[in-house]
């Protein structure tokens, strides 16, 4: 009972979340896709306003994942949003954006 109770509470470390090989492929790729299109600023304040609510975000997700599966890649959906339920994804996120925003190559 002790050792349950003693871990009853516990959260993800803070700082970013580390990211598995496949979250970490579609993470670049959505944050080069954003990047591309010029969105970075927006897509970070939209990071920064969500913050509070990423795990609810990523559960909604979740609901929605039946239909997009339809069209898109559903393992590659299913990494993201159980990457989104990390404490430090949002971090993470604005951390790679920022890092591809300042690529050269990734603004043509």
């Amino acid at each position: 009972m002790k050792q349950w109770l003693k871990h009853a509470f516990a959260v993800d470390p803070p700082g970013p979340a580390e990211p598995n090989p496949v979250q970490k492929a579609v993470v670049d790729r959505m944050c080069r896709e954003v990047v591309r299109r010029r969105l970075t600023v927006p897509a970070t304040l939209a990071l920064e306003l969500g913050r509070p609510l990423n795990y609810v975000s990523a559960q909604f997700l979740h609901f929605w994942q039946p239909i997009v599966s339809a069209v898109t890649n559903a393992e590659e959906y299913e990494q993201f949003t159980l990457f989104l339920e990390q404490r430090g994804s949002i971090d993470y996120l604005a951390e790679r954006l920022a890092a591809e925003g300042k690529d050269p190559d990734a603004n043509p």
